[in-house]
């Protein structure tokens, strides 16, 4: 860890991208302090500066520079390594002021500047940089050159640049990384959905299933044995032959015992949680997540006149309340969200209000017109829009926020 990651630590700049990149950098951050600073020891000591005090400068800037690889590594304060650069600066000043010839390593400091300091601070900072290279040889040798200020001022310029450059490729490389996860996160979570929907519509279908041969039996078996049993007993009633009186309380007792059994059967096929739908059920554990994960009071209200839905249209409402619950989770600051399936007619509606912060729907709607809107919201809206629905939006600032999807239950071309 190095004062290069520090840029890419501060909060909103995503993770750091892993792999040789920003090694290589590293690298040849030390390999340009190296260099520079023998380019200096060696000059200074050409131009006869006390071979000493040239190679104290010079172990000086390097053993700052070598601390700025270890010390970030051990803290997380941000202003650490700014703090580092200033210090940096002051001992390459000390070692300008024993000779002019330091000034090379002005180069790495607008480098360092540019990727570590705000643009703002860092023009300052590198504007005074080149004064201190400017002035040094006037300073030394009483006189200076066009060279002398042109040549710095088109090096810190490039390099000033190139380190802004690099640094923006570094965030838009880490920007990348975080979509690139978070796009499959999403779509992890919709695969998981969307098998969860298709195992509590198997279920579903089980329960219909056997609810209908559970029906069947009572309406056809149950009656029947219930009939040979009134019908016996009426028979025993009559007769006077005791033969016959004890063979129709025979049969009338085999068809008591029967038709218990079919009764019970009957009961043992009729599960209690008939009228649990495959999308409510689904709408139940997705909440119940919610709960588990972000401590939120959630209410699930689902119409008993609900129809069965087709399964595109189960989908696309399974799919919308998890991108709404997302939202109210990312965005809202919410403590409760009710959840409603309602029978409206001919279609379907879901609603989803929550009473976090909200949000200027005006504004939202003029944003969503320029392209710029939430994607969340605009991708909702977008499917419901294909299945022959809509996406309705009520919200204000501080009051929470209402959303409706709403789709036929008849979709034109599905079969």
């Amino acid at each position: 860890m190095s004062v290069v990651h520090a840029p890419l630590r501060r909060p909103g700049s995503g993770s750091i991208p892993a792999g040789p990149t920003v090694r290589a950098m590293e690298i040849g951050q030390h390999v340009i302090a190296v260099v520079l600073t023998a380019i200096g020891v060696s000059r200074a000591v050409g131009d006869g500066v006390a071979a000493p005090a040239a190679i104290v400068s010079g172990l000086a800037i390097l053993l700052w520079h070598t601390a700025g690889t270890i010390l970030p590594s051990r803290t997380r304060s941000h202003s650490l390594p700014v703090w580092w650069l200033l210090g940096f600066a002051v001992i390459w000043v000390a070692a300008v002021a024993v000779s002019d010839e330091f000034v090379w390593l002005a180069f790495l400091l607008w480098l360092l500047a540019g990727h570590l300091l705000p643009l703002r601070w860092g023009l300052v900072f590198s504007a005074a940089i080149l004064v201190v290279v400017v002035v040094a040889p006037i300073l030394h040798r009483g006189t200076t050159s066009y060279a002398d200020v042109f040549g710095p001022l088109i090096g810190g310029i490039f390099a000033f640049g190139i380190s802004r450059g690099y640094l923006q490729l570094l965030h838009d490389a880490a920007e990348r990384e975080r979509l690139v996860t978070s796009l499959k996160s999403a779509q992890q979570e919709m695969a998981e959905l969307q098998d969860e929907l298709l195992l509590a519509q198997r279920h579903s279908g089980a329960v219909a299933e056997r609810t209908r041969i559970s029906r069947d039996i009572h309406d056809t078996i149950a009656q029947a044995l219930s009939s040979i049993r009134l019908l016996t007993h009426a028979g025993g009633n009559r007769t006077t032959d005791p033969e016959s009186s004890r063979t129709f309380a025979q049969v009338e007792a085999l068809a008591g015992d029967s038709l218990a059994d079919v009764r019970r059967i009957v009961e043992a096929l009729a599960p209690a949680e008939l009228e649990d739908a495959a999308l409510a059920a689904a709408l139940r554990r997705m909440l119940d997540r919610t709960t588990d994960e972000a401590g939120l009071h959630v209410e699930l209200h689902v119409d008993d006149t609900l129809p069965l839905l087709r399964t595109e249209v189960e989908v696309a409402l399974l799919r919308t309340a998890q991108s709404a619950l997302s939202n109210v989770r990312l965005h809202a600051g919410a403590s409760r969200v009710v959840v409603t399936l309602i029978d409206d007619g001919d279609s379907v509606r879901l609603d989803i209000s929550d009473d976090g912060t909200g949000f200027d729907v005006v504004a939202w709607e003029q944003d969503a017109d320029a392209g710029s809107s939430s994607y969340g919201l605009r991708f909702m809206r977008a499917r419901l829009r294909e299945l022959g629905g809509g996406l309705d939006v009520e919200s204000t600032p501080g009051e929470g926020t209402a959303v409706s999807a709403h789709l036929p239950i008849h979709i034109e071309g599905s079969r």
